[in-house]
């Protein structure tokens, strides 16, 4: 097994006394581990920083053998973890993006996705730029693993106008005037979602409500749960951005 690679770093978790066990995103290879020799020194401890852009070189003797990477620092996002939302940002995708898919699968629209929120991210470590952006790749890695949400029409008249609430059980969008006496047993289905464009702190999240809702029901289950975690960590970093309801 050989594979040579630009790739974005996932996680790098510490294997025996010196080496780092690290999985990372490629475009056209899918997620794939591999051994850094040393990846505990102080000189590969900055460049094995999840959300950097690694050039990878993987190699084994098997396709079932944990290969051997090498790799070389293409971007660094290591000054970002100085910023406690951008850091915060960075460790959920990260973590999200690890947890949830198979390994040696290419999903190259996911690979985009992570890559352009990561660069959002970088812009604008505000957040006001970026958060968006990220509950949009949350709905977009939920329908490339089978578990999209259909947000193209009512549920229940079939209108594609007005559409307000997403149902928790059939993840099916719910018009306003259908879903108003439901409204306490729907999620909220913020605008930006279906219009794009930038998003208030209040849409924002509730996006991550609407998300998080799938994303803990179909996929972050057993194990992969531990990364929830991360998230709770951002929204409690999100959540005093957002103004009372009733501000002005």
């Amino acid at each position: 097994m050989y594979l040579r690679a630009p790739a974005i770093l996932l996680t790098a978790r510490p294997h025996g006394e010196h080496g780092v066990v690290a999985r990372a995103l490629t475009e056209t290879a899918g997620v794939q581990p591999g051994y850094v020799r040393g990846g505990r020194s102080r000189a590969l401890r900055p460049v094995l920083q999840p959300g950097n852009e690694l050039l990878g070189e993987w190699r084994a003797r098997t396709e079932g053998q944990l290969a051997a990477l090498t790799i070389e620092l293409q971007h660094s996002r290591a000054p970002l973890f100085a910023e406690p939302l951008a850091a915060a940002a960075i460790e959920w995708l990260t973590a999200l993006t690890a947890a949830t898919l198979p390994e040696a699968q290419p999903y190259p629209r996911l690979y985009a996705g992570l890559d352009a929120v990561l660069r959002a991210i970088e812009a604008a470590p505000a957040a006001r730029d970026w958060a968006a952006a990220l509950v949009r790749y949350e709905l977009l890695l939920l329908a490339e693993l089978g578990f999209g949400l259909d947000l193209s029409a009512c549920a229940v008249t079939g209108a594609c106008d007005n559409l307000a609430y997403v149902s928790p059980k059939s993840g099916m969008a719910v018009s306003a005037a259908a879903g108003a006496p439901y409204a306490a047993k729907l999620l909220p289905l913020p605008a930006f979602l279906l219009e794009g464009g930038s998003a208030d702190w209040a849409a924002v999240l509730n996006g991550l409500a609407l998300t998080g809702h799938f994303l803990t029901r179909d996929l972050l289950v057993g194990r992969a749960a531990e990364a929830l975690t991360a998230r709770a960590r951002l929204i409690d970093r999100l959540a005093p951005l957002a103004p009372p309801p009733n501000a002005g």
